[in-house]
């Protein structure tokens, strides 16, 4: 009274007084509520104006709250009511208003005149008010489809979790306690944050379409129960705590926030998330609540039974609840706690029950390799997808990271959409600083995004050779090279395809470019080349297939096969730039230097060339001869067991290393070699000649301009060829001829003129042009008006046969004598895949080949088969087909299997049995039932001896014949056992039922076995080393495609891919000089030029000879399996040794891999007979499988052996010279066949004469030359 008196009684004091007469006037007896409020305490403070008594406010709080909430509600309904009343008066006008325009429709025409236009577009603007302006532009502010929307939406989201940790904060302090707003710093934020959120509440206000659901939303809810209680607490100086834990239920929206942001995109973490967030909000929410009631009381106790729990406890509670344990330490003691905590447990029990093992089961699933590839600074990366497999991944590691190679600095990324299994998981671990494995699909670009694609160095994909349907597999991996090339065009691809057919898919790709680096590994094609190079020279499969895999060096100490065999497949291939030393030198000069000096074999390099108009500049050239000069930066491809011997041709220096023996000693040298590569040309081309002539500078005479008095003299002390120095003389003198020197006209023509070299044949000198070959003008006319090869001219080629034409039947097969020709059995039907058999006839079919020299075709196997695969074999020339099955004895008798020159075995149903232990008893058993056959040796299956009646191909004794040949067999076989096979096998363990002599253990490695390393088998499986090989050197794949295939180009690809056949072309200049490049064949030192180096002669020997007489370049030896023992064998098996060394020792029965230049001379004497349809001799001089090559001079061998070659000469001279035309006239109906057949004697006719009197008649041999 006395404060009221002095005017200075407190505004809370006033409050309080006036609420205290308001509880006197409800309740009499305040007296008893006033003692048990005193009860409770609430903080005061002098400096805030507060009750003294300690009064609470909370209901203030609360009713600011339902009274926002029900009032905005009663509105809304208020105004839906009047509006709906509105709208149900004014229906009844326009009724009205309708029936009157139906009475007098002139007056309501008369009406509308009246209006004028403006009045109409005023009513129709109208209708969009700037009501309807304001709500679109509220519901682009709020949406997030825009930019401003989304910014908007996550603001909104955190400043709700901001004030929910505030709430966080408060929880700490009583429930209700007197606050200063301009004092908290807390309350002034969450003041602020209240007032953003009441904008925010307008606009989703304005742009709601239906205000009433508004109104009810979570999110309305939440800010109806927090917001006005802030203002409440502004007014009255007082907090409470209250339901501000509503907010945490804007947690429910952390999902959408992340998809606004591009977090979330897969389905499962946006259900991970949902699921988390719902879980996580409702059991803070529901914490909350418990810590309000349980530190308030009931309100009918007068709260006088409430607890002190913090919020971290009632957090603690809710869990122990919920997961039904209930430790009992902490509870409920009020009866609103208890009651909601009765309806909690239901729900919460359900919620945990269902929540809590799917986000296990999805946190569970979540890929454990589903991270992002960190690139490295400094190191290469590649991806690597497609098949990923146990087998596939550790062939294709153990061929990538094999320590031959140079330290490969490249780190190796596996992308596939399965996880791996333990066993793949354990591989990838073993090799963990260099692989990685990431679980996803190539056609994701989310996926690609993760392995770096785009910063990749290349991609490789690895296709199942296995498959079922290998063209569904081919397809998707044209679908991956589609989904790669489409995010990043860029990129460097190779692949595996299976079919060759499905190879022109990927050219059709607009950014598929092979100048780049993008390459197609097909299986099929290279399988086929593989095989088909086998029939010209047996084992070469074996050879060319360990030449590109990496094996390490096995050393045997025992003097067997295998130690020789093993020497050889520790070499590879590999390329090294050759020295500035070479420049110059023609390629011989070069090959012969560095497999004498450097101990390096040279095969191939990449030449440059200078035409403008040539399409592709770079050229691979295998052994192109000695009118080949290297050039600056050559590029070379070189055999050898490491890549750091390759180093040498790179470091070779003539100033340093010409006195070193020990080619390990060749190293980088701080010569002036810098100097030597900036010396003009003219300098170079004079210190060329001076590496020939092996003498210095000052003292060589094509500086000082002295004559060479003799051209022996220019030999060093290992051979050179005396054509190189010729060659390297000429260049010279052509540039003098340009730059005229003090020397005389007669002393240049001394030094090195091509006139008086004696080794310098018009043949050496027109390479380039077929045209400038003598006699060779006529034979060019008839071309340009015959089409004798493809459009590209790497190819024989006839006009299409209808299939129908070059069927035998077994008694037509009997009667016709093949000798010579290879056998292909094949295994098929309607339902089996392609195999592409014209992959297998195109190398036997090359240009390179004379047409007399190839070797006629017969296939074995189901016609229904062979239909669906002629369209691709009809345009090739000499190949027939007998329908039947290989297992028939009767149809391989027919064909004469015991006198062909190769017998191959293909099955195209090996990928449709799941058990791999069966997947080739096809081939194996048509393997052994050739084998296991007998034949007689006698004139009535025309198997001749020297004096005999000889089959075409098997003259191997004939005066102008070559010991280079595609087999040197026995002139009879018996057995089975002695016809040349090779066996196409699936699985690689299923080598070991092929031969029943060898020991092979059956976990031995394919290239270890018996059968393999003596090229009777062949494996798919061998290929998958050209991934990693392809990658290092983009060439090698060249190389080897030029090598098996016969010459396929991108061009002929690309014409192929257009029609899928090869068209016919007139000859001409450029398309004839395309068929002058190398080819494999086999050296034979039993005879001819090379006899004297057969016994006991050195390889290198033979390598320099070879080399230097005939430019063949010799690489390999097949021999004799039992050679190396002391005691006669049997045995005809023979393995594969591959660049054997200088000192290798020779025997008489050694095979020599060698490439041989093609012969334009061997085709003249026959070319305009071979092609004519009367021609029946043109194969009368040489076999179809016997090149020329000029005699040299032999050393003195025995005096036996002497006498029985003059012998046999004598024999063969005689024959000679009374050959003469034989055939038979052709019977009616006939269908012609390529055959050739040799003239008889008149020795040779008697004896079959005599023959027919006594036996059963020999069936008539035919012989019809084809179309072309």
């Amino acid at each position: 009274m006395l404060a009221e008196a002095d005017g200075t009684v407190p505004r809370g004091s006033d409050r309080s007084m006036r609420t205290s007469g308001i509880i006197s006037d409800i309740n009499p007896d305040s007296s008893i509520l006033i003692s048990k409020m005193e009860d409770l305490v609430i903080p005061f403070s002098s400096e805030v104006p507060c009750d003294d008594n300690g009064q609470r406010m909370w209901w203030a709080f609360l009713a600011s709250s339902m009274v926002t909430f029900f009032g905005g509600l009663f509105i809304i309904l208020l105004w839906r009511t009047l509006k709906y009343l509105w709208t149900v008066c004014c229906h009844c006008n326009i009724k009205n208003k309708e029936a009157q325009k139906v009475n007098n429709p002139a007056n309501t025409q008369a009406a509308d005149k009246t209006k004028g236009p403006d009045e109409k577009e005023e009513a129709a603007a109208s209708e969009v008010g700037w009501m309807t302006s304001v709500k679109d532009w509220a519901g682009v502010m709020i949406s997030a489809q825009t930019l401003t929307g989304r910014v908007l939406v996550v603001l909104v989201f955190a400043l709700s979790i901001g004030a929910l940790g505030i709430y966080f904060i408060d929880s700490s302090d009583p429930i209700e306690s007197c606050q200063n707003f301009y004092k908290d710093f807390t309350l002034q934020i969450d003041m602020a944050f209240n007032v953003f959120f009441l904008l925010y509440f307008g606009l989703r206000f304005i742009a709601a379409n239906d205000k009433l659901w508004f109104w009810l939303e979570v999110n309305s809810v939440v800010d109806f129960f927090t917001v006005p209680p802030v203002f409440v607490s502004v007014y009255l100086n007082r907090s409470w705590l209250g339901l501000r834990f509503l907010r945490a239920l804007r947690l429910i929206q952390f999902s959408e926030i992340l998809q606004f942001l591009n977090i979330l995109k897969t389905s499962n973490s946006i259900k991970l998330v949902n699921l988390c967030s719902i879980f996580i909000s409702t059991w803070l929410t529901a914490a909350g609540f418990i810590h309000l009631v349980e530190n308030s009381g009931d309100p009918w106790e007068n709260f006088q039974n409430s607890q002190s729990l913090s919020y971290w406890e009632c957090v603690y509670l809710l869990m122990v609840t919920m997961s039904t344990v209930g430790y009992g330490d902490v509870y409920a003691k009020t009866t609103l706690g208890r009651l909601f905590m009765v309806f909690f447990i239901l729900g919460g029990l359900a919620m945990f029950a269902s929540y809590v093992p799917e986000i296990i089961e999805l946190i569970g699933n979540r890929k454990k390799y589903g991270g992002t590839y960190s690139a490295v600074n400094g190191r290469k990366h590649i991806v690597v997808c497609g098949h990923i497999t146990l087998e596939s991944v550790s062939n294709f590691l153990k061929d990538f990271l094999h320590k031959d190679r140079d330290d490969v600095n490249v780190e190796i990324v596996f992308l596939h959409n399965i996880s791996p299994n333990l066993e793949l998981e354990a591989l990838f671990k073993r090799h963990f600083t260099q692989v990685e494995f990431y679980q996803g699909s190539v056609l994701n670009p989310h996926d690609l995004a993760r392995v770096k694609i785009e910063s990749a160095d290349a991609c490789l994909i690895l296709a199942n050779k296995y498959c079922a349907d290998p063209d569904a597999e081919d397809a998707s991996n044209i679908m991956r090279v589609i989904s790669i090339k489409n995010y990043h065009p860029k990129i460097r691809i190779i692949t595996q395809m299976l079919q060759y057919h499905n190879k022109a898919h990927l050219l059709n790709i607009p950014s598929w470019n092979w100048k780049e680096g993008d390459d197609a590994i097909c299986l099929a094609e290279l399988k086929a080349g593989f095989i088909a190079q086998s029939c010209l020279a047996q084992g070469l499969s074996t050879m060319l297939a360990n030449l590109f895999s990496m094996r390490s060096f096995i050393e045997i100490e025992e003097d067997t096969w295998q130690k020789y065999y093993l020497e050889g497949v520790a070499n590879e291939m590999y390329t090294e730039y050759l020295s500035s030393a070479f420049v110059g030198l023609s390629f011989p000069t070069v090959c012969e230097l560095c497999y004498v000096k450097l101990k390096l074999l040279l095969i191939a390099i990449e030449f440059k060339s200078e035409q403008r108009e040539s399409r592709s500049r770079k050229r691979i050239l295998i052994n192109p001869g000695n009118h080949v000069k290297l050039q600056d930066g050559t590029l070379g491809f070189f055999i050898a067991s490491d890549a750091k011997e390759v180093k040498r041709a790179f470091f070779y220096c003539k100033a340093c290393h010409d006195d070193i023996t020990d080619p390990k000693r060749i190293k980088k040298c701080g010569c002036k070699r810098l100097i030597y590569s900036k010396m003009s040309v003219y300098k170079r081309m004079k210190l060329a000649c001076c590496f020939d002539c092996g003498r210095s500078e000052r003292d060589c005479s094509c500086m000082s301009g002295s004559v060479h008095s003799n051209m022996d003299t220019l030999q060093r002390a290992y051979p050179l060829s005396s054509v190189s120095v010729h060659d390297c003389a000429t260049t010279l003198r052509a540039f003098e001829d340009e730059h005229p020197s003090t020397l005389s006209p007669k002393k240049k023509q001394r030094n090195g003129g091509m006139r008086n070299s004696p080794n310098c044949s018009p043949k050496m000198m027109s390479r380039h042009d077929p045209l400038l070959i003598p006699g060779n003008e006529q034979i060019e006319n008839m071309d340009m008006n015959v089409k004798r090869y493809d459009s590209t001219g790497m190819f024989h080629w006839c006009p299409s046969k209808d299939i129908e034409k070059v069927i035998l039947t077994r008694s037509e097969a009997s009667m016709t004598v093949l000798s010579g020709h290879v056998v292909v059995c094949i295994f098929g039907d309607v339902t089996s895949a392609l195999v592409g058999l014209r992959n297998l006839v195109m190398p036997l079919r090359a240009s390179n080949f004379h047409y007399h020299e190839l070797k006629p075709i017969v296939f074995v196997g189901s016609l229904d088969y062979l239909r669906r695969e002629w369209e691709t074999l009809h345009n090739f020339p000499k190949v027939s087909i007998l329908p039947g099955t290989p297992l028939s004895r009767a149809d391989l008798r027919a064909v004469n299997i015991n006198l062909c020159d190769m017998c191959v075995i293909l099955s195209a149903n090996q990928n449709n049995i799941e058990d791999a232990s069966l997947q080739d008893k096809e081939c194996i058993l048509a393997s052994l039932n050739i084998k296991s056959m007998q034949f007689d040796d006698s004139i009535g299956v025309l198997q001749a001896n020297s004096q005999g009646f000889t089959p075409p191909g098997m003259d191997r004794t004939s005066p102008d014949s070559s010991p280079v040949h595609g087999f040197v067999r026995q002139a009879s076989v018996t057995t089975g056992s002695n016809i040349p096979i090779i066996t196409e096998l699936v699985n690689d363990s299923n080598v070991q039922f092929l031969d029943q002599d060898d020991d092979d253990d059956p976990d031995t490695e394919l290239y270890l076995t018996q059968p393999f390393a003596c090229g009777t088998a062949f494996a798919v499986s061998v290929l998958d080393s050209l991934m990693s090989a392809t990658y290092f050197n983009d060439n090698i794949l060249t190389l080897i495609r030029t090598l098996v295939t016969g010459g396929a180009t991108p061009e002929l690809e690309a014409l192929l891919a257009e029609e899928n056949a090869l068209r016919g072309g007139y000859s001409t200049p450029q398309t004839l000089a395309n068929r002058d490049r190398c080819r494999v064949a086999q050296l034979a030192l039993y005879d001819g030029p090379f006899a004297d180096l057969g016994d006991g002669g050195c390889y290198g020997d033979l390598f320099c000879k070879a080399l230097k007489t005939y430019n063949m370049l010799c690489f390999g030896i097949y021999r004799l399996r039992d050679a190396h023992l002391s005691v006669p064998s049997q045995c005809t098996k023979r393995y594969v040794i591959t660049n054997p060394p200088y000192e290798f020792e020779l025997v008489p029965t050694d095979l020599i891999f060698c490439l041989m230049q093609f012969d334009h001379n061997a085709g003249q004497s026959r070319t305009s007979l071979s092609h004519s349809s009367h021609s029946s001799h043109s194969s009368s001089k040489k076999s179809s499988s016997v090149h020329s090559v000029p005699a040299s001079n032999r050393q003195n061998r025995s005096s036996k052996s002497r006498e029985a070659r003059d012998k046999q000469n004598a024999t063969r001279m005689n024959r000679m010279s009374q050959e003469k035309k034989w055939f038979t006239d052709e019977p009616e109906n006939a269908y012609p066949r390529n055959i050739q057949i040799k003239p008889m004697s008149t020795h040779m006719a008697n004896q079959v004469n005599q023959y027919k009197s006594t036996s059963s008649l020999i069936p008539p041999i035919r012989e019809v030359e084809d179309e072309c």
